[in-house]
């Protein structure tokens, strides 16, 4: 009985059903009952399980340690720091019922932590000895959004978020590259996406900071995703919560703080930059399934014996799996760990067997060449390397290709009209004039990259002197 393959929208026809396509036919993800939401099934999660081990890691070697605080938040807390509450005001999802009464005052299913995390800090801190203090959290955070799309924007998502007190600036200045590096490192080299990180404009930042830094990422589309952020919140929090402690020099101050945070957000933009036609293509460091083995004839002695030794051989020093289900045909197996994306496929049939050899195929390119048993291993892993640096150089490749200067506004107003991407271009740096740029181009800041150098300019809007060039595009 032949089984139809799974069909999904082509990339390059339709961009933004083809990401829902991929989602869905790869099982990824499904919708939540609940606008907004989604269901995160195995293989989905299973792709934030791995990012969220070699992100931890990286935490945990910046002397942060893993916490817990509280889903609930009281609504006093939000509006001690008058930024903050605005910023999150439109987003929030209030509980004013609880037990089957009106509570006596309502609670903020947390958008982000940074207040109650900070009214502990103040009870925590008494003296520069208790400093640093550095706590992460991993855990989910609601934001009622208008606009939802799986991973990218949703109601409900996952994330991390790391809280540093600091006795200096200098010291939480630190802490905020850091963060930023350890994100870049996780996007560059393990979900090979390149992009920039630099400092956000005081419209774009994050809602209570003094400075705010991202990694921004261009998807195919033109558009730009802010992977992840880092930001200086300075004394703004510690001053609102009374977090101080006693110097060295014995004499009372405000500590000096930070928070970051990476989400799902990250499996939205690796879906989009990696796949093709026919669905995902994961960089071998994420898949959860780095190598597929497809017996071919699997019911005939010699193929299962083979095929069961080769699994064997393997399973120990990659994530492998074996698809010997007998009731879907190898063409169909092809088409379905095409679909999600598993960097390399072993074919093993009779003629297989007989030459102990497989047929090994890459998903990127489906290039295929026979391997000896003897030396697969090794060739795997050659193989698992290079697909990893070729996501990433075609990724560095279309960013590159993507990014353009504008002179002019005219030149902006091409771009923004015809291909999009990131424009670089100078920027007077006015809150008016930003805004401006965005309502009759739809092109955001965003950011100043972290090496831009200080030139001399015009805005590319009002004609005002500037003195750099600014990452503009639309974004989601």
């Amino acid at each position: 009985m032949m089984q139809e393959k799974k069909v999904i929208t082509k990339k390059s026809g339709d961009f933004s059903k083809w990401y829902i396509d991929v989602i869905k036919q790869a099982d990824l993800a499904d919708y939540g009952p609940v606008k907004g939401t989604m269901v995160f099934k195995p293989y989905g999660y299973a792709l934030w399980e791995g990012i969220k081990r070699e992100l931890d890691a990286k935490i945990r070697a910046m002397g942060v340690d893993n916490a817990y605080f509280p889903l609930f938040i009281p609504e006093s807390y939000l509006e001690k720091e008058k930024d903050h509450v605005e910023g999150f005001s439109p987003e929030l999802a209030v509980v004013t019922i609880g037990g089957g009464k009106k509570l006596e005052e309502p609670v903020i299913v947390r958008p982000t932590s940074e207040t109650v995390i900070y009214a502990m800090f103040a009870k925590w801190i008494q003296s520069w000895r208790d400093l640093p203090l550095k706590m992460n959290q991993w855990c989910n955070v609601v934001r009622w959004e208008k606009r939802t799309l799986p991973f990218i924007r949703t109601t409900e998502f996952l994330w991390q978020e790391g809280h540093t007190a600091h006795a200096t600036h200098e010291e939480a200045l630190v802490q905020v590259g850091l963060a930023i590096e350890a994100y870049a490192e996780v996007y560059r080299e393990h979900l090979a996406m390149a992009g920039v990180a630099g400092y956000k404009s005081e419209s774009e930042k994050f809602a209570g900071a003094v400075k705010s830094v991202s990694y921004e990422s261009l998807m195919p589309d033109g558009k730009a995703l802010q992977s992840c952020t880092s930001h200086d919140l300075g004394q703004n929090f510690s001053r609102v919560f009374d977090i101080t402690f006693q110097n060295k020099e014995g004499k009372e101050d405000y500590v000096w703080q930070t928070s970051w945070g990476f989400s799902t957000r990250s499996i939205g933009g690796l879906i989009m930059v990696h796949g093709d036609d026919n669905g995902l293509v994961l960089p071998p460091k994420v898949s959860p399934v780095q190598v597929v083995i497809v017996p071919i004839q699997s019911d005939r002695p010699e193929v299962k014996e083979f095929s069961d030794k080769a699994f064997s051989a393997l399973k120990e020093k990659f994530r492998v799996h074996l698809d010997d289900r007998a009731q879907y045909t190898p063409g169909w197996k092809y088409n379905e760990w095409e679909l999600k994306g598993v960097p390399l496929r072993l074919e093993i049939g009779p003629r297989e067997a007989e030459k102990d050899e497989v047929v090994m195929v890459r998903r990127d390119t489906f290039t295929k060449e026979s391997v000896p048993v003897a030396g697969l291993a090794e060739r795997i892993d050659e193989m698992l390397l290079e697909l990893q640096r070729a996501a990433f150089e075609r990724s560095r490749t279309f960013m590159d290709k993507n990014t353009r200067e504008a002179g002019t506004y005219e030149e902006f107003k091409k771009i923004m009209a015809g291909p999009r991407g990131f424009i670089r271009a100078f920027w007077c740096e006015d809150a008016e004039c930003e805004a401006k740029i965005k309502q009759e181009t739809k092109a955001t800041t965003r950011c100043l990259p972290l090496d831009a150098k200080e030139e001399k300019g015009k805005c590319v809007h009002c004609g005002s002197d500037a003195t750099h060039r600014w990452l503009f595009a639309q974004a989601y």
